[in-house]
């Protein structure tokens, strides 16, 4: 048997204001993107914002639907707004945060699993990480490079995409 022990590192700052410029206002950024949240049923708003390399900004909020599963994350909302619009812009940057009115949010809330999936999924498009900002209102901020961080174990099969490509 060999016993392994896998090592997540990330950033935390005590408030956004720790933040270069451009890191702190795709945050604010994200805080926007919230006011168009669809969520009756949970009223937990999220907002999602990404800088494009060409220094496009695409905002994502939470959609949901009273049959749960035809939703979407904010993430992939902004994500697939991206990969349809702008697939040869490459992301830089991705915030996200949430909000409710029924409790006080303490630290950020991370990304779903659907969510870091689609995220690996285009960081293999373009080639490169993209850095993580997740924060809230009044708890730290956590920056992550890249998708790997959240799931070191991502599903991806190289050869799968060497298919679609017609190598062997």
């Amino acid at each position: 048997m060999t016993n392994h022990e896998i090592k997540v590192n990330f950033k935390e700052y005590q408030s956004l204001n720790d933040l270069s410029k451009p890191d702190h206002d795709l945050c604010l950024e994200a805080v926007k993107a919230m006011e168009t949240s669809h969520s009756p049923y949970s009223k937990f708003r999220v907002g999602a914002a990404l800088r494009l390399q060409s220094g496009k900004i695409i905002h994502g909020s939470n959609q949901e639907n009273v049959a749960y599963p035809s939703g979407l994350c904010a993430e992939r909302v902004a994500l697939f707004q991206w990969g349809a619009n702008y697939p040869n812009d490459p992301i830089e940057a991705m915030a996200v945060t949430a909000h409710t009115d029924e409790f006080e949010i303490l630290q950020p809330v991370t990304s779903c699993g659907a969510c870091l999936q689609v995220l690996a999924e285009y960081e293999k498009k373009q080639n490169k990480p993209i850095e993580i900002i997740l924060f809230c209102n009044k708890g730290p901020v956590w920056v992550m490079n890249g998708v790997e961080s959240f799931l070191p174990f991502l599903f991806f099969e190289n050869r799968l995409l060497n298919e679609v490509k017609g190598e062997r």
